[in-house]
């Protein structure tokens, strides 16, 4: 018997490692037929940011292995088939011109786009998705990250659609003139009249509203104010992570009267409390200390003393559960934020790890409908949607 016992115990680990492999090869199987529509990566900045290429588009490679976490051949490995690619400036760089690096940053990713061909289509609508899956390509949409770019003005919103920016962000980390932002203070309990008039101009262009970094007051304001369906381009679910930058539930829970989707975001400190805790903590730390002693050497004696807490696909697997279970499965979907941070979930370090995400799902009982509305579906239901409201609108 004792015998019997022990040969049970040894073949368990194989047939769980069995099972996990069946999940994921069944995971990449099935983002074979159906690819990922990803919600924000921040590859143009990378190429602007990175010592290799400083801005130079040419320099930086992409047909073979990258420094950052995107290149051809990992978008491929990993299911993505559609990218919404992040044109982001930061809301503190006022005195370079928010106008100009905007414009620079356009150019970067259309650059990227044009001198790809082969791997990579400019995405104007939702039949460019299509067009883009039947040529083997990845769909390339441009999404503009922080309404301080427009600077107060409908007409610049006006002419960045026009160069291709698809989503606007409404802020980044910088409370505006029209609206408060997640990270900043308030300063007008959410939306003022020209916001709500940002929002209707949106609409009727067909720009998709970006929820990802404002207050909950400014969520509020958008859903009462849009005529189209809203998106969160890179955020996780308040309930399970108190961070100011994920969707509280009392949001999540109006979201299938408004019809968007919150695009469930990779980055750990959004998806795993105890390293939000811990970063909390280090910023107390570092807080008691001289200013002059506050620096990157006093930052690394503190993690060899309290190492960081890590992220997990369960972790990610379990906000993506709690917006479908508050809002709907027609209202999740996935917004890596690849290349805009180093802290991701083990094993999701770079964009071949979404098979991870999905088969993590398909062990917890999603069928393959469900996931191809998470993949990509959901998202291409608001594009749609959000076409069909402007021309509407401009009838």
């Amino acid at each position: 018997m004792r015998r019997f016992l022990l040969a049970v115990a040894l073949t368990l680990p194989a047939v769980s490692h069995a099972q996990d492999d069946a999940a994921l090869a069944h995971a990449r199987e099935l983002l074979a037929s159906m690819p990922i529509i990803d919600g924000h990566n921040d590859l143009p900045w990378e190429i602007r940011e990175n010592p290799i290429s400083m801005m130079d588009v040419a320099k930086y490679p992409l047909r073979t292995p990258a420094p950052g976490h995107t290149d051809f051949a990992r978008l491929k490995q990993g299911g993505v088939g559609g990218q919404f690619w992040s044109v982001y400036v930061p809301g503190e760089e006022k005195a370079y011109g928010y106008a100009r690096m905007q414009l620079e940053q356009l150019d970067i990713a259309r650059t990227m786009i044009a001198m790809y061909p082969d791997e990579l289509m400019l995405a104007l609508s939702a039949d460019d998705v299509e067009r883009a899956r039947r040529e083997g390509k990845v769909a390339s949409f441009l999404g503009m990250e922080g309404g301080h770019v427009i600077e107060n003005s409908l007409g610049a919103l006006r002419m960045y659609y026009d160069l291709g920016a698809r989503y606007l962000t409404l802020t980044h980390n910088v409370t505006l003139d029209w609206a408060d932002a997640a990270s900043d203070t308030a300063a007008h309990g959410g939306l003022t009249e020209f916001g709500r008039q940002v929002v209707r101009e949106m609409n009727r262009l067909g720009m998709l509203v970006d929820l990802s970094h404002v207050s909950p007051a400014t969520m509020s304001d958008v859903l009462n104010t849009s005529s189209a369906p809203i998106i969160f381009s890179h955020s996780s679910s308040r309930a399970l992570t108190d961070h100011v930058r994920n969707v509280p539930d009392s949001i999540l829970a109006r979201l299938p009267a408004n019809g968007g989707v919150v695009m469930v975001t990779f980055v750990g400190p959004f998806i795993s409390q105890p390293m939000l805790d811990w970063q909390a903590t280090l910023e107390d730390s570092m807080a008691t200390l001289p200013e002059a002693e506050r620096t990157r050497e006093a930052r690394a004696a503190y993690r060899l003393r309290h190492p960081r807490p890590e992220a997990t696909v369960a972790d990610l697997a379990d906000h993506v559960e709690r917006v479908r279970r508050i809002a709907g499965l027609d209202h999740v979907a996935l917004g890596g934020d690849y290349d805009g941070t180093s802290e991701l979930p083990v094993g999701m370090e770079d964009v071949t790890g979404y098979p991870l995400l999905f088969a993590e799902l398909i062990r917890r009982g999603w069928s393959d409908a469900d996931l191809m509305q998470l993949a990509g579906g959901n998202i291409l239901r608001v594009l749609r949607e959000a076409e069909r409201i402007r021309d509407r609108l401009a009838a």
